[in-house]
């Protein structure tokens, strides 16, 4: 029980906890102003949500209701002025969490219609655009849709693209409307009179993360000659395949779990001798004999699939770390405590 108390809710589930805590007919009005996919979402997690306990059930209301008061604080006088009143009332940290929160969802609502578009058509409608404009607009995107857009884009804009964004902080209301009137869409007006942040190092890396290594080495590649200041700052941000050799061995065994056991024999194809020592120091024996008898067997392997290989093994682990299920370390000043 005492497990169970303590057990840290999801986003998802802080929702579902919001929404039986507001009761029937209070939650029904909530639900008029939520899309179809939010609507589906969040039933499921209210069926699934099973027996809170008060504690659990007050941590969710109250985290609630910071974040309405941030984004009151924000639209009403900005963030800065925000930043002060709820450093004031809850401190740095908290005001910083809140903050971050809420400017993500600020951020959401531009270009809303772009999330309804798939890679393919958000390439058609951006390949002819300054890579200035492509910047912004991608900013606005998850990490891995625009990892597709640039992965496409002809060489003379890759690189300028995947710069602007690296050096982008902030974005006036003014500016992203005018981009939007420019692709002749309609949405809702920005909510915050004040900048709102976007691009930068930390989103480009995460793009980065999501790009096939092919299209990843001949960025950084390019990027290097012209400014590699700004390339190892991003490549200090990311995690690639040779972070693997960084991992504590609990986390390493906790992905090979999940991943695919053919993926392990192709990312291992042309792996060091330290990676692949690594790997089978973290699994059973028995499935170490099979992946080198695999290996012996796997011959005429294509670069491209073991570069493919590689970027799912990848993928896993940063899935389970946003999961809290592994610890990824990128060289920060983060503790860790064991």
């Amino acid at each position: 029980m005492a497990a169970e108390s303590s057990k840290k809710l999801t986003s998802e589930q802080k929702a579902a906890a919001v929404i039986v805590a507001l009761g029937a007919d209070k939650a029904s009005k909530v639900y008029k102003y939520l899309g179809e996919d939010e609507v589906e979402k969040l039933t499921v997690e209210v069926a699934k949500l099973g027996h809170l306990d008060a504690d659990q059930s007050d941590a969710a209301l109250d985290d609630f209701y910071k974040t309405c008061l941030t984004q009151k604080v924000v639209t009403d006088g900005g963030l800065e002025y925000a930043r002060s009143v709820l450093e004031k009332a809850y401190g740095e940290a908290t005001a910083n969490e809140l903050l971050s929160k809420v400017t993500k969802y600020l951020k959401n609502r531009s270009f809303e219609f772009i999330r309804k578009t798939d890679s393919k058509n958000l390439y058609s409608m951006l390949q002819h655009e300054r890579p200035q404009t492509i910047a912004l607009i991608l900013s606005y995107t998850d990490s891995e849709q625009a990892a597709q857009v640039i992965a496409e884009l002809p060489e003379d804009k890759k690189i300028p693209v995947v710069e602007c964004i690296a050096r982008m902080e902030s974005a006036s209301p003014e500016a992203i409307k005018l981009v939007e009137s420019q692709l002749r869409h309609k949405f809702d007006n920005i909510l915050t009179t004040d900048y709102t942040v976007i691009g930068g190092v930390d989103y480009i890396a995460d793009v980065m993360n999501h790009m096939d290594r092919s299209n990843e080495k001949a960025i950084f590649d390019e990027m290097g000659k012209d400014d590699p200041e700004l390339a190892d700052t991003i490549r200090k941000k990311m995690f690639v395949f040779e972070d693997i050799l960084t991992m504590d061995e609990r986390s390493i065994q906790r992905f090979i779990r999940d991943c695919d056991m053919k993926d392990i024999v192709y990312a291992l194809k042309n792996a060091t001798e330290e990676m692949s020592d690594l790997f089978y120091r973290n699994m059973s024996s028995r499935m170490a004999e099979t992946i080198q008898s695999d290996l012996e067997i796997t011959v005429n392997v294509r670069l491209r699939d073991i570069e493919e290989a590689q970027q799912h093994i990848v993928n896993t682990i940063r899935r389970l770390e946003e999961a809290g299920e592994l610890i990824i370390n990128k060289g920060g000043k983060d503790d860790i405590v064991v």
